[in-house]
């Protein structure tokens, strides 16, 4: 599907919408409108909103975008609908086959055609005077439009309230007035969703998230700016839309891999171009002896992208299951399928997305009122008063008031709530006992208790699989209380949304069922999920996982998908993995990706679970050699081999600080031993080791610090300044730099210099330095970089973590000389080195005889 048009279209509808229905709010809240007149009991709750939304413009802007975007909702349902033949006339569109021209049900209603069983009666007499001239109009057939599509609206909120909700008296108030010009909305709705483009419910999905689009980039300056993302933002900066291929994977590795493990002689494998078999004959997994077992549950749903996909395997499964095509979409929507989201308008897409799955299948479907198991989480709490009459008399009463007010935030935290299963069901039957006594307020507190046990029962049962795309937000970008939230709720999982919906995901999900996600990579190897990992690699078992390199949402950080059963490994647990790229930083088509998937022998390792844990840190390291592997356990880390030390941080370089030739030589000392030395030798400048830029073996020596009378000055800085290891300056030691562009680079540094906290070091006896530095510059030692150094920041922690086998000592440094004389000979050349003697092209002219041709 080509989403160009798709996105230009949506985008370019968000602006117009917004424009032409503050226009229509702007007419109808005049002093001397007629709406004012005619329709007072609309008119005021349009004013309460508008001032519920802050007032005057803010307030008008906030309603405007709302409505906008319910009328964007129901004019793609709408079309979606009218080119699939669903309608039965073209409610937005033209006479099936038309790519132009007025909406069907308009041309029906100028020649008398109007179906009272929807339209009322009132109303039809109206649309007739307005089209006859009987009834004066600025504009007749807009406004006769404007009443059809009104009631059509109506008459779908009974099979469809989620998308055709009654929002509000006010909304078809602010039907925007152009809808029958050429250039219109609706007009280009049904340019843009060709009855091609229609066969596929997917194309709901990513309007949803092209509309959404100019928003998200609002936030995501916003972020540049140390700005905050809570309710409002959340739903914006993370939405993202999945490839199909990939939602394919995560739903037929889980669900379906749950279904033929359960039944070995299916035939459903046949259709699962992406299932990944088990390496191992497993016998540890959840029974399933019914279809009907098979719950699914998005927790993160969006737009119902995983659950589309989920139902079409569903029905396989129950066609294979014997069951009559007519029953099985009201069976899947009714028994199989979950989803929970924050954002109410992805919430309405999603349902509509598997209503819309449920008629292609089923002709019929819209008479049986079935609503797609869809939650969208509402926020929701309780005065005392509420809770005085909600709590029971003799239970725990701050246990159960904590029950009520859980969903206080719930816009804010989602499934990420935890609710307790055995109060949610004790309360639930304590609220079927609870009456109004005919008081309005009691009445309405009633309905929103009964709203938070049915959000609390989707999220405190369990369910067969978890499938979802979580929403990706780091620390930084979290509001204060959500930041504590992560920190009180998933300690484990805290500095990202999408490992806290890791945590989730196994929570939910039944034990020897399966759980299912795309995220990013980072939690495969940063310091800061350890314990995730940790966790995750002991009680879960890893059955495949697809590492997808960057592409995949544009030009992003990479992305991973994985599926995991609820099941505790065995040592001998082997998973299969798939590594979709060669170098991280390049980004790639989708289809470029997919391809590599498909190409069943392209870096396919399987790897035992084990193996991980012996590795520090416990990074999923799969694409490491087995021998690789087994040297973390063989070896002993670096930081027991050698003295690895951070040094000196002044706090001031401006003014501790200098190239060595911006400083008198003579108050300069390039060789001292030892601090007392330095101190006796009357310098107040010294040689510092700064790290710097990408050299090995040699290099990087041009700042002096001001060390005079053992660093006086610098100490009298303190607390500013941080004086580390100092026992170790003036010491010949191994180095390299904090942070790197790219790979680490080991140096050698003779005696003489003070270190720098970016200029982490290694001591020990000279021999052991040399065969150390030519360890680290080694190829094996930069792919294990990559390992305990997943970043590009070396800090010292991370290069100690370096295996060092026991035969390092009978390591030969012949070689290293040589390769010092090197890079000491290049450095050299160069006049900023202290060491510089003559340039390079004079010495070169002399050996040729001046003759440099």
């Amino acid at each position: 599907m080509g989403t160009a048009p798709l996105k230009s279209f949506a985008t370019w509808a968000r602006t117009e919408l917004i424009k032409q229905v503050g226009a229509r709010i702007a007419t109808v809240l005049a002093p001397s409108s007629s709406e004012r007149v005619e329709n007072t009991a609309a008119i005021k709750s349009l004013e309460t909103a508008v001032k519920a939304a802050g007032g005057e413009a803010a307030g008008r802007a906030k309603v405007a975008d709302k409505v906008a975007y319910t009328w964007f909702n129901r004019i793609i349902a709408l079309r979606f609908m009218d080119a699939n033949g669903y309608t039965g006339v073209g409610i937005v569109s033209p006479h099936r086959g038309q790519v132009s021209g007025q909406p069907e049900v308009l041309a029906d209603a100028k020649r008398g055609v109007i179906d009272t069983d929807i339209v009322g009666m009132r109303t039809a007499g109206t649309i007739t005077a307005l089209l006859d001239g009987t009834r004066r109009s600025a504009d007749p057939q807009g406004e006769a439009y404007s009443l059809l599509l009104a009631d059509y609206c109506h008459h779908w909120h009974r099979s469809m309230p989620f998308m055709f909700e009654r929002e509000g008296d006010y909304t078809e108030l602010l039907i925007p007035a152009n809808l029958l010009a050429d250039d219109s909305v609706r007009a280009r709705a049904v340019a843009v969703l060709t009855e091609e483009v229609c066969h596929d419910v997917e194309v709901i999905g990513w309007l949803y998230q092209f509309y959404i689009s100019e928003r998200k980039d609002e936030v995501f300056a916003g972020f540049k700016k140390n700005k905050k993302a809570g309710a409002d933002e959340i739903p914006a900066a993370t939405q993202l839309f999945t490839p199909h291929w990939i939602v394919r994977y995560l739903v037929e590795n889980s669900l379906g891999r749950l279904w033929v493990l359960n039944h070995p002689d299916s035939h459903l494998v046949n259709q699962m171009e992406y299932y990944i078999a088990p390496v191992d004959e497993e016998t540890d997994f959840l029974r399933i002896g019914k279809a009907e077992e098979l719950t699914v549950i998005d927790p993160a749903c969006g737009s119902g992208h995983m659950l589309t996909y989920a139902f079409d395997l569903l029905y396989a499964i129950y066609e294979e299951q014997g069951e009559a095509p007519s029953d099985i979409p009201g069976k899947i929507l009714t028994h199989n399928l979950y989803g929970t989201e924050i954002d109410r308008r992805a919430g309405s897409l999603a349902a509509f997305a598997l209503t819309m799955k449920a008629r292609a299948r089923q002709r019929t479907f819209f008479n049986k009122h079935i609503q797609p198991n869809i939650c969208v989480i509402e926020p929701i709490s309780f005065s005392a008063d509420e809770l005085d009459f909600l709590v029971t008399k003799d239970g725990d009463k701050h246990a159960e008031e904590a029950f009520w007010n859980q969903f206080a935030e719930a816009d804010t935290f989602g499934s990420l709530i935890r609710p307790n299963r055995s109060l949610t069901s004790r309360l639930a039957d304590h609220l079927a006992t609870l009456e109004d006594h005919d008081d309005i307020l009691r009445a309405d507190a009633l309905d929103w208790a009964q709203y938070v046990i049915e959000q609390a029962e989707y999220l405190a049962r369990r369910y067969a699989v978890v499938v979802a795309n979580p929403p990706y937000m780091g620390s930084k970008q979290m509001n204060a209380r959500l930041s504590q939230f992560m920190k009180d709720e998933y300690a484990t999982g805290k500095a990202d949304l999408m490992t806290a919906f890791m945590i989730r995901g196994q929570e939910l999900t039944v034990l020897g069922g399966s759980w299912a996600m795309i995220g990013l990579p980072s939690w495969m190897s940063l310091k800061s999920f350890e314990q995730l990992r940790r966790d995750l690699l002991q009680t879960q078992r890893i059955a495949s996982m697809v590492h997808l390199g960057r592409g995949v949402f544009g030009s992003d950080f990479g992305s991973v998908a994985f599926v995991i059963g609820n099941v505790v490994p065995s040592p001998t647990t082997t998973g299969v993995y798939r590594r979709l790229f060669e170098q991280h930083v390049e980004v790639r088509a989708v289809t470029t990706i997919e391809n590599l998937f498909r190409d069943v022998d392209y870096h396919r390792f399987e790897v035992a679970q084990a193996d991980f844990a012996a590795i520090p840190g416990t990074p999923i390291v799969y694409w490491l050699s087995e021998k690789t592997r087994g040297s973390f356990a063989a070896g002993k880390p670096l930081s027991e081999v050698a003295n690895l030390r951070q040094g000196l941080a002044t706090a001031d370089n401006g003014r501790f600080l200098r190239q060595w030739w911006e400083v008198a030589a003579t108050r300069t000392a390039f060789s001292c031993t030892s601090r007392e030395e330095a101190a006796a030798s009357g310098a107040r400048w010294f040689p510092y080791n700064k790290g710097g830029e990408f050299r090995k073996w040699y290099g990087n020596q041009e700042h002096v610090v001001n060390w005079e009378h053992d660093g006086a000055e610098i100490v009298a800085f303190k607390p500013r300044s941080v004086i580390r290891n100092p026992g170790t300056y003036f010491s010949p030691s191994v180095s390299w730099s904090d942070i790197s562009s790219g790979e680490a680079a080991f140096r050698r540094y003779p005696q003489g210099f003070i270190h720098d906290s970016t200029g982490h070091s290694g001591f020990g006896d000279p021999r052991l330095l040399d065969q150390i530095t030519l360890l680290l510059n080694s190829r094996y030692v930069m792919e294990i970089m990559k390992v305990v150094a997943p970043t590009l920041h070396f800090h010292i922690g991370y290069v100690g973590l370096v295996p060092v086998a026991e035969g390092i000592r009978a390591l030969s440094t012949d070689a290293m000389g040589r390769l010092i004389e090197t890079a000491q000979d290049d450095w050299d050349s160069a006049e900023t080195s202290w060491g510089f003697e003559r340039n390079p092209l004079i010495t070169l002219r002399s050996s040729t005889g001046g003759n440099l041709d």
